[in-house]
């Protein structure tokens, strides 16, 4: 299982393995969850220990890029292309096409540039262990939706995504994950956690229908977005609560 998990880990974060196959990291993508308690832990204990010596605002800069150097800006690439994609007009395999382009368009580089800033912003208005409490919550969360995301959708096209998709439509599966994420969530957040479990759920539903209709289903670069999005979403929750 540690094989496993850490393949998983490989997939996630800039941590390498040598057992991660898009085959074996598909199957173990209930996992997801425990990847973000880990990133939770890691960044959030960086957040509290500076947030007793720094400004909030150069703290919550040093966090997002924290987030940034550990998960290798894997999903924040994957936003910069949803939102080139939906910026397309046309069929959807025009904008299909645009998702898979290498180079940038202005959607996702506003997209990117709106994403870091509300995310410097939120995790600035928070301190000591709310701000862990909020980091490790929003990052289990954000793992969790993907996991959400892969078992209610279906592929938009023939891709990396195809297996996580295929596998997660084990609903066994799901509830492992589900589990896994709600333990941490409910213990640590309490209210303001299943608050933020809501609009997790809520928003992952909604990017999925938004995915559906515009390109057909979901793609890496769809459930990449979801996991940027749903992150800064719950954290929003959470300092205004």
């Amino acid at each position: 299982m540690l094989k496993e998990i850490g393949s998983v880990f490989s997939f996630l974060t800039i941590f390498p393995s040598s057992n991660s196959t898009i085959e074996n990291i598909a199957k173990f993508m209930y996992l997801f969850p425990i990847v973000g308690i880990a990133i939770g832990l890691l960044v959030g204990s960086l957040g509290f220990g500076l947030s007793f010596f720094l400004d909030p605002l150069l703290v919550s800069l040093l966090v997002v890029a924290s987030i940034a150097i550990v998960t290798g800006i894997h999903h924040a690439d994957g936003l910069a292309d949803f939102a080139d994609g939906l910026m397309v007009k046309g069929s959807k395999d025009k904008k299909l096409k645009a998702m898979k382009d290498i180079s940038t368009g202005s959607a996702g580089i506003v997209g990117i540039v709106l994403y870091l800033i509300g995310l410097v912003i939120t995790i600035s208005l928070t301190t000591g262990f709310d701000l862990f409490k909020a980091i490790l919550i929003s990052e289990i969360l954000a793992k969790f939706s993907m996991v959400l995301m892969a078992s209610l959708g279906n592929s938009a096209s023939l891709g990396s995504n195809s297996s996580f998709v295929q596998i997660m439509k084990d609903k066994k599966k799901l509830t492992a994950a589900f589990i896994i994420m709600l333990i941490p969530v409910i213990v640590i957040g309490e209210t303001a956690g299943l608050v933020m479990l809501g609009v997790t759920v809520t928003l992952t539903i909604f990017l999925l229908g938004i995915s559906t209709r515009s390109f057909g289903g979901i793609t890496g670069d769809v459930l990449g977005a979801t996991n940027e999005l749903t992150r800064l979403a719950s954290l929003m929750v959470f300092v205004s609560i």
